[in-house]
């Protein structure tokens, strides 16, 4: 997920847009009313796990689009040791797996020079005040969303859609953010409002759950079994 920091990046500062040279970027906002999922990320390897993720924001919100932000780089993983793979290949690996037509890959975040997720969602706020976007992720990102960079102020700027994945549900919602905003969780069944919702609000999707992980693609293991949906039976 796009977490907390770009830390080989300088600070966000004013880039007129058409220096930003993003075709999608120069395309976009020109409905009024328009319906974005901002789906941020590393994407080190991209995978049918992050397209799962994606479609189902897609389909559940009503979305006009997603966006897959690709991440410069995240300092929380720089941290741990671990660097990225370029940029370029990373971006590639994302646009030869979003082939929906609603399904969109950009790397705006370093052309804005943006730091910090807070950064990005307020100069895409900003440059296009006309698209109503809500941020994307999963239960692991909610999970640790307490240690971004303003993460208070991430809640108040957008909605934000959280994807249940495989054993991180019950640690996603007893974590500092989810339980700071535990009164402007909206059930389930109310999530295609959350669009049109005035933040804080977040909704978590439960389902079926994707086990693919990037992590697991680049250390060469076996993905762990699909789960099947708290609510549905298990597959006989």
């Amino acid at each position: 997920m796009s977490f907390a920091a770009r830390a080989r990046f300088a600070p966000e500062r004013a880039v007129p847009d058409a220096a930003l040279g993003d075709p999608l970027w120069r395309a976009a906002g020109r409905r009024r009313g328009m319906t974005v999922g901002l789906y941020g990320g590393s994407f080190d390897p991209a995978h049918e796990g992050h397209v799962h993720v994606a479609l189902r924001a897609l389909r559940r919100l009503g979305l006009d689009e997603v966006w897959w932000l690709v991440s410069p780089g995240n300092p929380l993983k720089l941290k741990a040791g671990r660097v990225s793979a370029p940029l370029a290949d990373r971006v590639a690996g994302a646009r030869s797996l979003a082939r929906h037509p609603r399904l969109r890959v950009t790397t705006i975040e370093s052309r804005l020079g943006t730091r910090f997720t807070l950064d990005t969602v307020r100069a895409l706020k900003a440059r296009r005040p006309h698209i109503r976007f809500v941020w994307i992720m999963g239960a692991d990102g909610l999970a640790e969303l307490h240690r971004w960079r303003g993460w208070r102020e991430l809640m108040a700027e957008l909605p934000l859609l959280v994807i249940d994945r495989p054993g991180y549900g019950a640690r996603a919602t007893a974590a500092p953010a989810a339980r700071r905003f535990a009164r402007h969780r909206l059930p389930e069944a109310r999530a295609r409002a959350l669009p049109r919702t005035a933040p804080p609000a977040w909704v978590l999707l439960h389902g079926r759950l994707d086990p693919r992980s990037a992590t697991e693609i680049r250390e060469g293991r076996r993905p762990r079994p699909a789960a099947a949906s708290p609510r549905q039976p298990p597959p006989r």
